[in-house]
Formats: C-alpha cells, sequence, structure tokens
C-alpha cells in the first residue's frame, strides 16, 4: 500500500479528495468556538487543505500549524489564506515532528494512515503534547475500506491504542457530524496522561 507524498499529491493534483468538506467540520467549529486561549500551539497533522486551520487563523489563533505530506495541499492553504505564515506549513511526515502542542486535532488524519500505525499514532501522539495536553477531534465509527483510505474502525479498537496514554475526557459518538457523516463519527477529547 503506497501512501507516500507522491500518492497524496496525486490525489489532490486530480482532485480525488471525497474527504475534504470544503469547510470548517461541524463538529470541530463547535469546539473550537468555545476555546478562550488563542495563545495555545495547535497542530493539525495530516491536515491536507485544512479548513480547520483556515478557521482558527482567521479566529485570532496564530500558533496553528499544519503538517502534510503533500506541498500541494499545504499550497492550497497559502493560496486561500495569503498571511497564513509559511514556517507554520510544515511538509513532513507526523511521526518526524519533534516539536511539543497544548492541541492537537484529528480530522480525518488517523483514517488516512496505514492501520498498522495506530498504536504508534497514540504513543507519538503524547509525546508531542505539553502536559495536559489535548487530542481533540473525530474519528471514523464505521467500517469502511481495508486496501486504502480511509481506513475506518469501532471505539473498542480505539480503546486499545488510547487508553495507556490519555485519560478519556470525552469518547462518544458525535450528534453534530457533517450530514453524509452521521452517525459515522466520535468525537474524542482526550488529555495526555
Amino acid at each position: 500500500m503506497d501512501l507516500s507524498a507522491n500518492f497524496w499529491n496525486n490525489k489532490y493534483k486530480n482532485n480525488k479528495i471525497g474527504w475534504d468538506l470544503g469547510e470548517v467540520s461541524p463538529p470541530l467549529k463547535t469546539y473550537f468556538d468555545q476555546i478562550e486561549n488563542k495563545e495555545l500551539k495547535i497542530l493539525i497533522p495530516g491536515g491536507g487543505n485544512s479548513h480547520e486551520a483556515e478557521y482558527l487563523y482567521n479566529q485570532g489563533f496564530k500558533n496553528v500549524f499544519v503538517v502534510d505530506v503533500s506541498q500541494i495541499a499545504l499550497d492550497n492553504i497559502k493560496k486561500r489564506v495569503p498571511d497564513f505564515p509559511t514556517s507554520q506549513l510544515i511538509l513532513a511526515n507526523f511521526f518526524d515532528v519533534e516539536k511539543n502542542f497544548d492541541l492537537v486535532i484529528e480530522q480525518t488524519f488517523f483514517c488516512a494512515i496505514n492501520p498498522e500505525l495506530r498504536p504508534k499514532y497514540a504513543e507519538k501522539m503524547q509525546s508531542i503534547l505539553k502536559e495536559k495536553g489535548k487530542l481533540v477531534g473525530l474519528l471514523f465509527d464505521a467500517k469502511l475500506n481495508e486496501d486504502h483510505p480511509p481506513f475506518g474502525g469501532n471505539k473498542e479498537e480505539y480503546l486499545d491504542y488510547f487508553e495507556s496514554y490519555f485519560t478519556l475526557n470525552i469518547f462518544t459518538e458525535c450528534y453534530n457530524s457533517y450530514p453524509n457523516r452521521q452517525g459515522m463519527e466520535l468525537f474524542i477529547s482526550l488529555i495526555k496522561k
């Protein structure tokens, strides 16, 4: 299974980006709108076109970072938000990121990586979060593809990855998903142990 930068660049080049809602995901917008501390250092891994980063930036969050292996995706953010700091658009593999963050936003990254990397994902998330840092976002609660992204799963499987690294603040069925994802998402808010 080829999930290289080339694979993802081709997806963007050919507009095969069905996961991209074209706007900030409603559950994440609801979450962002209640955050008071605009100084938080936030990472969106595998952010793609990252409408979430655009929304946060436009709401006054200036410490928002996006990491992606696709240069095209990062360029798309820069085209939409020309004053977004280029130094905060990181062309890299998430697993190579060494900075620390107060908050990491999960939005269709977990389902895009090879499922064999899920235990490593949980461990890496815990290592890049500052003390009491949070991993917040959405996970698919549905059986999806087995040979290409998006890869699905369920709460029981996910708990195995996260319970030893995080306190499960919220891990529940999402009530305000985007229409075509209704009943297919879990909203998570996990606090670093």
